[in-house]
């Protein structure tokens, strides 16, 4: 074994539940949080008592607040597929999310804060309900060629 190898590569070697895939997403979705989202930011529209201050002067996330990005980043990436797309990568739940993240700071790639705990990430949403329910098809959206 390489000491060169990515940290997802050894998370895949510790823990197989979730693809590579599944860590790229909690990934790019903790930036979409950040940057598309602006959660964590001073000026935050969302700002609740939650939100901490990191010993590096960074604003924090919580747990419920990732959650709730991650459900949007991946219906924004990949629609009504959202839910089968994250069950193919070993998610289905938000609890799943929260495993990801932990192993992810096992590893160094994310940071925890005081505050933070695993269980901040259970039953914050149901998928069926989040990734299901919540859509509607309107005849204007749909084009029949005629």
């Amino acid at each position: 074994m390489s000491h060169d190898q990515s940290p997802i590569v050894r998370l895949l070697e510790i823990d197989g539940r979730y693809s590579f895939d599944a860590y790229l997403f909690v990934r790019e979705g903790l930036n979409y949080a950040v940057e598309v989202l602006q959660l964590g930011q001073s000026d935050e529209p969302y700002e609740s008592p939650d939100y901490d201050r990191g010993t590096d002067g960074e604003r924090h996330i919580t747990g419920q607040e990732l959650c709730d990005a991650l459900r949007r980043y991946a219906i924004h990436q990949y629609g009504f597929l959202a839910k089968i797309v994250l069950a193919e990568w070993g998610v289905y739940s938000t609890s799943d999310f929260g495993e990801i993240v932990y192993n992810m700071i096992k590893v160094g790639l994310m940071k925890q804060s005081t505050d933070d705990q695993r269980s901040h990430f259970d039953d914050v949403y149901d998928f069926d309900v989040a990734f299901e329910n919540d859509f509607e098809i309107s005849q204007a959206a749909v084009y029949w060629p005629g």
